[in-house]
C-alpha cells in the first residue's frame, strides 16, 4: 500500500512499528476483497484515551475512551442486512480515498493485556476491523455483523492470526463495537 498516512500523537506507538503493522493490516483486507492497495489511501490516527475521548465526544456524543474510530470517506453500507457494502469509486485521480482511523493505545494495551494477546496482534486485528469500516462494513444490523466477524476472522486466518471471536480466545470490549462514525 503506497498512501498509508501515520500521525503519531502519542510516542508510544513508536516501540510498536505502526507502520509496518498498518502496511500488513491494511493491505492484506484490502487484497481479501480484491481492492487494490496500491490505489487505496488511508490515514491513522495514532493517539491516546485523552485524544479519542474528545473524538467519539465529538462525532458521536459518546465521551469516553475507544479503542478504534472510523470515518469512511463515502457512505458505503449495505442496503440490506447482510449485503454488500456499495462499490468503491476512485476519485478524479483514480484513487481510491478509504477515510481515517483512530486508535487510542490506552484502550488497545488495556485490552490487550485483559485478552492475553500481544499489543502488536490485538492492534493488527482493529485496524483491520477499522478498514473493514471505512469500506463500508458495519455491525449495527445482526447479519451484517455476522459477516462483518466473517471477513475479520479470514483476513486475520490469512495473517497467521487467531479467530478473536472464538471461545476463550478473549472477548472484546463492546468498545469495540461502537466504532464508526
Amino acid at each position: 500500500m503506497d498512501d498509508l498516512h501515520i500521525v503519531e500523537e502519542d510516542r508510544r506507538w513508536s516501540a510498536l512499528d505502526l507502520a509496518a503493522l498498518g502496511q500488513r493490516a491494511v493491505t492484506a483486507t484490502l487484497r481479501h476483497l480484491d481492492v487494490d492497495p496500491s490505489a487505496a489511501e488511508v490515514s491513522i490516527l495514532a493517539c491516546n484515551d485523552d485524544r479519542i475521548s474528545a473524538l467519539n465526544a465529538d462525532y458521536r456524543g459518546k465521551p469516553a475512551p475507544t479503542n478504534v474510530l472510523s470515518w469512511p470517506s463515502q457512505e458505503r453500507g449495505a442496503p440490506d442486512d447482510g449485503g454488500i457494502p456499495l462499490p468503491l469509486k476512485p476519485d478524479f485521480d483514480d484513487v481510491l480515498e478509504l477515510g481515517d482511523i483512530a486508535i487510542s493505545y490506552d484502550t488497545c494495551s488495556t485490552e490487550a493485556q485483559a485478552m492475553g494477546k500481544s499489543m502488536a496482534d490485538h492492534v493488527t486485528h482493529l485496524l483491520v476491523h477499522g478498514v473493514l469500516h471505512l469500506l463500508g462494513y458495519d455491525h449495527e444490523r445482526d447479519a451484517d455483523a455476522a459477516l462483518m466477524e466473517q471477513i475479520e476472522v479470514e483476513v486475520l486466518g490469512k495473517l497467521g492470526l487467531d479467530d478473536p471471536y472464538k471461545e476463550n480466545a478473549g472477548t472484546l470490549p463492546a468498545s469495540t463495537h461502537e466504532d464508526r462514525t
